[in-house]
């Protein structure tokens, strides 16, 4: 893992923590609306100890170099509203992903995505000289597909039966990428998002 990719990020509606196990309580409270888990493996949300189980395999992942999971919070109040992730650690390649995004419905289409992405690309590109970012999401999610398209982030193609989800259903993911010649065009169009929103 590069050192200093799990750090604080700060912007004027969201700031990103690394993952703490005091984050777990806000964040599932965050979590309840089942929604945001339709594309998602749902037994994450399938009670309080499942969440907790959640949150308990992030942090291992992060203590074994294989993810650096953060907890999104409301800049204002700082109370928990998300997650997000970097995973597919390629220092050798400088090469991540960012992934296993989640908000609270309540900040949707507010730019508290947008600016957690901003945040996140920003600190992969411009400290940890990284050369592509890539995302993957649920291929029928309309919702996450056309957020990726927005950024705007180029899309890659689908890789079919990817992936075992809940309860043997398959998916197909599908692959989206920004590099590191096409981020300064990408930065210029979140900030001008986030100054649309003010």
């Amino acid at each position: 893992m590069w050192e200093g990719l799990a750090r604080r990020l700060e912007g004027r509606l969201v700031v990103l923590e690394p993952l703490e196990q005091r984050h777990e309580k806000g964040l599932w409270e965050a979590a309840g609306d089942p929604e945001i888990w339709r594309f998602m493996p749902r037994d994450a949300i399938a009670s309080r100890e499942a969440f907790h189980a959640w949150v308990e395999e992030a942090l291992g992942e992060e203590r074994a170099g294989v993810r650096v999971p953060f907890a999104v919070l409301e800049a204002s109040s700082g109370w928990p509203i998300g997650s997000s992730s970097y995973l597919t650690l390629r220092p050798s390649h400088r090469g991540v992903e960012i992934g296993w995004t989640w908000m609270a419905r309540s900040v949707w289409s507010t730019g508290a995505n947008v600016e957690a992405k901003l945040l996140l690309m920003e600190h992969a590109f411009e400290r940890h000289g990284c050369m592509r970012v890539e995302f993957k999401t649920d291929a029928r999610n309309e919702r996450s597909c056309g957020a990726l398209d927005a950024l705007p982030a180029r899309f890659e193609g689908v890789f079919r039966k990817h992936m075992l989800v809940r309860d043997g259903v398959v998916r197909d993911s599908a692959y989206y990428s920004v590099t590191d010649d096409e981020w300064p065009a990408v930065k210029t169009a979140l900030l001008a998002r986030l100054s649309a929103k003010s």
